[in-house]
């Protein structure tokens, strides 16, 4: 999402190159995050944040997110051990989208089922359409 045409040219030039934090929540009141291991910038997973989980990951240095599927703020790790401690967080260009560096407590893993990253699987082209395959 690039921003809107109606901001004015100052407050686009101020939103993309100045200093002022104002993420861009979605209609929807959130905004989209992407996780990556802080050891490596492996992409662990993809996120979403409310107004909420963005405050209580800024003042506990833990990544808090909304649940889109249980309509629920949760703390990442709470119940599987695999607490992520913010080490960096950047925005995009636009301020609508949030990438965080975090290291991964517990096994490591940041995927529900049991991986370390949600990216487990590659799409490729075959004779017969699209195919995922497991990575190794």
């Amino acid at each position: 999402m690039s921003a809107p045409d109606s901001v004015s040219p100052d407050a686009k030039k101020e939103l993309e190159e100045g200093e002022s934090f104002t993420p861009r929540f979605g209609a929807d009141g959130l905004i989209a995050c992407v996780a990556r291991a802080a050891e490596d910038g492996e992409i662990l997973m993809v996120a979403h944040m409310n107004e909420e989980a963005l405050r209580l990951t800024l003042e506990t240095g833990e990544a808090h997110y909304w649940s889109r599927s249980r309509q629920a703020l949760w703390r990442k790790g709470a119940t599987s051990g695999q607490l992520q401690t913010v080490r960096d967080i950047r925005v995009d260009c636009d301020q609508d989208v949030l990438l965080i560096t975090v290291e991964a407590g517990g096994d490591g893993g940041a995927c529900h089922t049991g991986r370390r990253s949600c990216f487990y699987r590659r799409l490729i082209m075959t004779d017969r359409g699209a195919k995922l395959v497991f990575d190794a």
